[in-house]
């Protein structure tokens, strides 16, 4: 049986995915896109310069706020998604 799911509804802060999870009959969303996001919560001890054309970090930002995430923590994840690749 091929049902349609749910899409998943954008979630602008902890208190509202909190409600969400609470309320919703999860099952009835499309996990299909979903992927494990492994959060650091380390505060960073180390900083960066980091040059960038102006399109990219647009992209990197628009990205980032899809996913309801600050785009310096989507930036770390890239970067340690890419390390995990070597």
């Amino acid at each position: 049986m091929n049902e349609q799911r749910k899409p998943w509804p954008s979630l602008p802060s902890d208190e509202a995915a909190e409600a969400f999870v609470a309320e919703a009959d999860l099952s009835a969303y499309d996990w299909s896109r979903m992927e494990p996001l492994r959060h650091d919560l380390a505060d960073p001890e180390a900083s960066i310069e980091l040059r960038l054309p102006r399109r990219q970090l647009d992209e990197l930002k628009a990205e980032a706020e899809k996913r309801g995430i600050p785009y310096q923590h989507f930036m770390r994840d890239l970067l340690a998604r890419g390390l995990r690749t070597l």
